[in-house]
């Protein structure tokens, strides 16, 4: 953004010699502030961390219609539950141009979380970070690292030793729990581990005020909003979650991430840049854009955030207000998205 100018470069007409006045020169207006990532994350700035990653829907599938949002407004009405193939697999990420599914939803099929979006942050510059389907971005959200570009075949339990924020948070002597992801088993520090535990324990958990210091929490299948479950139910599980957190107390110090963990086979009109390939040469990073929400105290109010965010933004985030190290360059060099936040805002209140 170019700050404005303080003369509006005009010419004015030149009085006679005899009546000339002295011009008052205005003051000059001081520059719009430029859009850029916010102060970082302080160490200690929430409590309580709370990662919903639901499934399977782009930006513009959900958001595409958001006034002031970079959507794509134009595409058909999805029904609900959705209708027809969706392929989300490398290749199909690949041909995407002519396999998409070109539909979206209105503000009136997923009400709740259009509040969401109005009374906190909507992200629209937020990525996936691997250009396929599930298993590689859960991954991502986990470790900020995948090896694998696709999900593994049906009936496998891969193994993969790598480094992971759950680890590093247990190692740091704080807390975290695994509600129902299936990825984390897949991690082999991680796949034994007590705090590996079902979904439906988070609203027990929530609803009690005894959070770890970071939950990653899934819905169970008829919930997920993956194609072709429905939506509205799906949501109405996420509502659930964000309830459980404020009956128990929690909200005060806590932030909600509620994010889509892949593409899902649905259209995008953006072409998220390419920064990184996978083996074959073909683009690993990063994939289409997806909807994320931050819900918080000090999450800016009816913001829309432009910044470029992924899922390891958020991995970002928590080792920031943890006061952790970076796992590798990928989260070392992301954005933190501390843009979504103003603390310095009165504290909002809870969704309404």
């Amino acid at each position: 953004m170019t700050p404005k100018k303080g003369r509006d470069g005009r010419k004015q007409a030149r009085p006679s010699p005899a009546k000339r006045k002295p011009v008052k020169h205005p003051k000059p207006k001081p520059p719009k502030p430029v859009p850029s990532p916010g102060v970082p994350i302080g160490k200690g700035s929430f409590e309580h961390i709370v990662i919903i990653l639901k499934e399977n829907h782009t930006f513009d599938c959900y958001f595409g219609t958001f006034p002031g949002a970079n959507g794509d407004s134009s595409l058909a009405h999805a029904s609900d539950p959705p209708v027809g193939t969706f392929s989300n697999n490398h290749a199909a990420w690949l041909a995407r141009a002519k396999k998409a599914v070109r539909k979206q939803y209105q503000q009136a099929d997923i009400a709740t979380y259009w509040a969401y979006a109005q009374q906190f942050t909507l992200c629209d510059n937020f990525f996936t970070d691997v250009a396929s389907d599930s298993t590689p971005n859960h991954l991502m959200l986990i470790a900020a690292d995948s090896p694998v570009i696709n999900n593994p075949s049906s009936g496998s339990t891969p193994s993969y030793d790598i480094p992971s924020l759950p680890a590093d948070l247990q190692a740091a002597g704080l807390t975290w729990r695994n509600y129902g992801g299936f990825a984390f088993p897949y991690i082999t520090q991680l796949k034994n581990n007590p705090w590996n535990v079902t979904s439906q324990q988070f609203v027990t958990d929530a609803a009690a005020g005894n959070l770890p210091s970071v939950s990653w929490v899934y819905a169970p299948h008829l919930q997920s909003e993956h194609p072709n479950d429905n939506v509205a139910f799906g949501m109405q599980w996420t509502v659930d979650q964000v309830n459980a957190i404020v009956e128990g107390g929690l909200w005060k110090n806590t932030v909600i991430f509620i994010s889509w963990d892949d593409w899902g086979g649905w259209y995008d009109h953006v072409t998220p840049a390419n920064i990184e390939q996978w083996t074959d040469g073909t683009q690993f990073r990063y994939g289409s854009r997806v909807p994320c929400l931050v819900l918080s105290p000090y999450a800016k109010a009816g913001y829309i955030s432009k910044i470029l965010h992924s899922f390891v933004s958020i991995v970002k985030f928590c080792e920031e207000n943890f006061g952790l190290s970076s796992i590798n360059q990928r989260d070392g060099s992301a954005d933190d998205m501390s843009d979504c936040f103003d603390f310095t805002q009165t504290p909002l209140g809870p969704p309404k």
